[in-house]
């Protein structure tokens, strides 16, 4: 994707607009800002009106002001590093107006004694007087005209003032061709957008703070998710073009698997597992997302496709986003292969270093058929004698071309089933995931009951003593997770230490502790004993939220529940419920809880669906963290929201069939200007 745009000037370096020199362009790559259209898609967060000229006597501190004031007196103090001080009036009130780093002869040209001048900054108060520091515009009262009466403000770093940053923009503003649109003008009319050059004018123009619903942003928006998709499909057809070597087996280690498993697989697993032995005896490269609300049973099918896959003379890969799933996910295989000849093995960063070189050499050798581990798996030293299909268990965040990476690791004849327990609406699927063919496992194993969620407040925590009194007597086991690891004095949330504390001394020699904090040595101890059923009460931080099956857990305390997101519960729910017993979830929440955790707290109560949870959280959260992803490590657009954008996420998916995705020359100029052209030239080499 060579020669991308006739109007090359959106794409030259921020250096060769006037006035950018060396340090200048450092402190603007700084704010990731490098070439001339990262200047232009760096948008006002603000409009600051000057036209109201404000007295001395109604300024308010913190507030940006313009006041027309008389110089008084000079202040120059002769020893160094102190700043200048210039004092000024108007009426029978007074101003200081200070400087740091400012030569006397610079402030005397701008401020001459006598005279009445316009300033304009943020009013601070010190000594019982108001004071402006380093002022952002000065201009002699003569000389009102000059002064820009609505400007933008835009997010700066270190070493660039306003001034300045807005000379740059309105340099490059002016230079921008009017060259042809990628979109045809009939588009344009129909959804109220204007060209390109059109939109930036207005957005760094606006008289008011831009409005994420005007047309002009909405342009913006439309472009970015269309640019998205363009390189998402793009992907999906490079991969397409190189094929594979189909993968036959007749499901021998498969039925061995299933004979092992104490469960029956759902009606959607089979469906989803036909789906998947398609794909790996297909000449076409799997490259699929499974989606499954927790507890769905993903991990089974990826393992009966691992089986199949090993049987038709291939090693397979499992990888997972912590030691304590990929251990977990290990033994359960150890125990379903148990009685086939295939060799297992774990590989993460706590294993001894002569271990891992012993496992290396055996991987590179094909001694081992079925490997367990952490990101450690795909480090460049870690090679396959013929990988040919890789799992990754909730790794939803990875972006396009981390997924495209990790395929690339076993050649051609790999094979890629990326899981994930997030669910995601529809609206946003194609748009995060259009890369992957996508299955979705909604029904849940026969004999998983419903998860009952109860909602008290925690002043009446004294009433669960007796509740899991009861639940220990039964054999059964508790989950306690707070939200913080120490007691914080700014916020008002439990810490794990103290409630481990507490309940340590209601149930002595019952209790156990993990966060994040602790050794893998220690957190592996604790762990062990919650599974052998040691100690019945493991106090934790959100660290056992993803993934960990510990079957005769069947209560799930979760304090300052409020705190959380509406997914981040459903998961840390999803923890109890996996086994044959009735299983309960309690909600704590401290008083005065807002509207928002009122409606999220009982949506929970109302379901385990967690597509549907999936749903409303998206409602609720609103722009900028969209299904806790901003925590999770998905990219959120810059400019499209999901929640206020919806339409133009389906306008987009809509348009998108009507492209040959073959030839999207005429999109070349869109797909650079979102970096997505570096996307797609590396995922086609």
């Amino acid at each position: 994707m060579q020669n991308l745009n006739k109007n090359n000037f959106l794409f030259n370096s921020v250096s060769s607009v006037k006035g950018v020199g060396l340090k200048l362009r450092k402190y603007l790559k700084n704010k990731k800002i490098e070439k001339i259209k990262d200047l232009l898609l760096d948008l006002p967060y603000e409009v600051t009106d000057r036209s109201k000229i404000s007295d001395l006597n109604e300024l308010e501190i913190g507030k940006i002001a313009t006041v027309k004031v008389m110089v008084l007196k000079y202040n120059f103090p002769r020893i160094r590093n102190l700043p200048n001080k210039v004092i000024c009036g108007d009426k029978d009130k007074k101003i200081d107006i200070v400087f740091f780093n400012s030569r006397e002869g610079y402030i005397k040209k701008v401020l001459p004694i006598g005279k009445k001048i316009f300033i304009s900054g943020k009013i601070g108060y010190y000594k019982k007087r108001y004071q402006i520091t380093n002022p952002t515009y000065i201009e002699l009262e003569n000389n009102e005209s000059k002064i820009a009466k609505i400007f933008p403000k835009y997010s700066l770093t270190e070493g660039i003032t306003e001034k300045i940053y807005r000379k740059l923009v309105k340099q490059t503003l002016e230079k921008i061709q009017d060259d042809d649109d990628w979109h045809s003008q009939q588009f344009l009319k129909k959804n109220n957008f204007r060209g390109l050059k059109e939109t930036l004018l207005n957005l760094h123009n606006a008289e008011k703070k831009i409005n994420i619903q005007s047309n002009d942003y909405r342009r913006l928006a439309y472009d970015e998710i269309f640019s998205n998709l363009i390189t998402l499909l793009s992907a999906r057809r490079i991969v397409r073009i190189k094929k594979k070597k189909k993968k036959v087996h007749n499901n021998k280690f498969a039925n061995i698997i299933l004979k092992n498993f104490p469960f029956n697989l759902t009606k959607n697993q089979k469906k989803i597992l036909k789906d998947l032995n398609d794909d790996i005896r297909s000449e076409n490269r799997m490259f699929r997302l499974l989606q499954g609300d927790v507890g769905s049973g993903k991990t089974i099918v990826g393992l009966i496709v691992a089986a199949n896959v090993i049987e038709s003379n291939y090693q397979a890969a499992f990888m997972a986003p912590t030691e304590i799933l990929s251990s977990q996910h290990y033994q359960l295989a150890k125990k379903l292969f148990s009685s086939t000849d295939i060799k297992i093995e774990l590989l993460t960063s706590s294993i001894p270093h002569k271990n891992k070189k012993e496992i290396a050499l055996k991987l590179a050798n094909g001694e081992i058929d079925l490997i367990f581990g952490t990101h450690s798996l795909f480090q460049k030293k870690i090679k396959f004698l013929k990988l040919g299909f890789v799992v990754i268990d909730e790794q939803h965040k990875f972006g396009v071309k981390q997924r495209l990476d990790l395929a690339k690791k076993g050649g051609n004849n790999c094979d890629v089933l990326v899981m994930s327990a997030t669910p995601i609406p529809r609206t946003m699927m194609l748009s995060f995931f259009g890369d992957m063919d996508i299955s979705r496992l909604r029904e849940k194993p026969k004999n998983r009951k419903d998860i009952i969620t109860l909602i008290k407040p925690e002043n009446k925590i004294s009433e669960l003593w007796p509740f899991l009194k009861k639940q220990i007597s039964l054999d059964h086991q508790i989950f306690w997770v707070c939200p913080l690891i120490e007691q914080s004095n700014k916020l008002d949330y439990s810490s794990a230490k103290k409630k481990y504390d507490i309940i340590k001394k209601i149930f002595p020699g019952n209790v156990g502790l993990i966060h994040g904090n602790l050794d893998k040595s220690e957190k592996k101890i604790v762990l062990d004993k919650f599974l052998k059923k040691i100690i019945k009460i493991l106090v934790s931080t959100t660290v056992i939220e993803v993934g960990i099956d510990f079957p005769s857990a069947n209560t799930m305390i979760i304090e300052n529940a409020n705190k959380f997101g509406l997914s981040q519960l459903h998961q840390l729910r999803g923890r109890v419920g996996r086994g044959k017993n009735e299983s309960t979830c309690v909600l704590l929440y401290k008083k005065n809880l807002s509207e928002n955790a009122k409606k999220r707290l009982k949506i929970l109560k109302s379901t385990n669906d967690g597509f549907l949870i999936a749903d409303e959280d998206l409602k609720l959260r609103g722009h900028g963290d969209i299904l806790g992803f901003q925590q999770s490590g998905i990219k959120n657009f810059k400019f499209a929201d999901p929640i206020h954008h919806k339409d133009l996420f389906l306008l987009a998916e809509e348009n998108i069939k009507n492209i040959d995705i073959n030839n999207i020359k005429k999109f070349e100029t869109l797909i650079k200007l979102y970096d997505r052209a570096e996307i797609i030239n590396e995922i086609a080499n």
